[in-house]
């Protein structure tokens, strides 16, 4: 009999895994493969980063620099990328010397919003009408109906940035021209019932799972709260959210963790928002309510190691700190109040190491696990209260 494949042999803890970004996705990634027995490496300019300050190894250098894509290449025996803006081509060059997950194609896909929605039409998940706009032509070619819409760039946009809402022709063209004419897609806007993700962890081989589909509330284009337990979403809904990520993932070979965003609209119809190739925001309750957490599902696929079902054992809101809760007793700079927080049952605080506080920046996240949805939300609700968030 042949030896098996080195490409298809599991990565074993004691070697090392790199990650492309030292932000606080790369820092809970880089935790959860420490506490599986892994050594790790981070690439990343910032020689403060999140994650860079807690890893084994830090390369400060810029993501496409070949000498430091070389030095990550060498030091780890993986690589994965902690957000979607990462350089495609640096994913490519490492894939050349290591293995990659996600690859950089898909990931180039997540980077591109037309691209984007061109892969859900093929993989035939359905996503609001839309308009690509690259010229000046296709600009005065915009049906009407899909006024009123969503402006947004096709590139680097994130967190509600990149985006406008335009209502007229006329508000269409100027928005456009604010963002200095680089490509964008015009989205309709649709009458829209709630929002929800679903995470999908897909391996070397083809296996497939997934976290339970979580229920979001953004604000000011942030998420801010994730609800997750029995019927947060109608079954029906689920199903189609899993079945339709699943597809998405399968259609480009994915190996990694994926996020898909949806929109529910108000006559219960399903609409893929758009991807993010990593763990996202709307996951970080599974690090208290489920028995395997987006993070340690991401050095499993990574690591070719077995993928199993995760099972949530706990109904779960999770509440994002914005740097915004710094500041709310006014402009001076004050801790939140953790301790009241932490007195209440089931809380779970999660903060990330950035040395500095700033409004719209992600600081940290609170986990809620209770044994009902009805006691987490009141938890919640009470933490919320606590912390200057407004209630949900």
């Amino acid at each position: 009999m042949s030896a098996p494949d080195a490409t298809q042999r599991p990565i074993l803890p004691g070697a090392t895994l790199g990650v492309l970004g030292g932000g606080q996705l790369g820092r809970m990634f880089a935790h959860a493969a420490q506490a599986m027995g892994y050594f790790t490496a981070v690439l990343d300019p910032d020689g403060d980063s999140p994650a860079g300050r807690i890893s084994h190894h830090h390369v400060r250098t810029a993501y496409e620099d070949p000498d430091g894509l070389a030095r990550l290449a060498a030091l780890s025996d993986a690589v994965t990328t902690e957000f979607e803006n990462v350089p495609a081509q640096a994913l490519r060059t490492l894939g050349a010397e290591r293995p990659v997950a996600p690859a950089a194609d898909a990931v180039a896909i997540a980077q591109d919003r037309a691209r984007e929605k061109a892969h859900f039409g093929a993989c035939g998940v359905p996503c609001a009408p839309y308009a690509v706009i690259e010229t000046p032509g296709q600009m005065e070619a915009v049906p009407p109906a899909l006024l009123p819409g969503i402006l947004k760039t096709s590139r680097m946009g994130y967190d509600g940035k990149g985006q406008a809402r335009v209502a007229t022709p006329a508000e269409l063209a100027a928005a456009w021209e604010a963002m200095g004419r680089v490509p964008c897609v015009l989205e309709k806007r649709l009458p829209l019932a709630f929002e929800c993700s679903v995470i999908v962890a897909r391996g070397h081989d083809g296996a497939c799972v997934h976290l339970p589909v979580q229920r979001n509330l953004h604000r000011d284009g942030i998420l801010a709260v994730t609800e997750v337990h029995a019927g947060n979403v109608p079954a029906d809904v689920a199903q189609q959210a899993v079945a339709a990520a699943k597809s998405i993932a399968d259609g480009v070979a994915y190996m990694g963790v994926l996020c898909v965003e949806f929109f529910v609209l108000e006559d219960g119809s399903l609409v893929v928002n758009e991807i993010a190739p990593r763990p996202h925001n709307s996951g970080h309750y599974s690090q208290n309510a489920c028995d395997v957490s987006q993070f340690e599902l991401q050095v499993r696929t990574m690591a070719r190691l077995p993928l199993v079902q995760p099972r949530q054992h706990s109904a779960a809101v999770m509440l994002n700190l914005l740097g915004d809760l710094w500041f709310a007793q006014g402009p001076q700079e004050r801790t939140p109040a953790w301790e009241a927080v932490l007195a209440l049952p089931g809380t779970h605080l999660h903060l990330y190491g950035k040395a500095q506080a700033k409004p719209g920046r992600k600081m940290g996240h609170l986990n809620v696990t209770a044994p009902t949805a009805e006691a987490a939300r009141a938890t919640a609700l009470q933490a919320a209260a606590l912390l200057g968030i407004a209630p949900f």
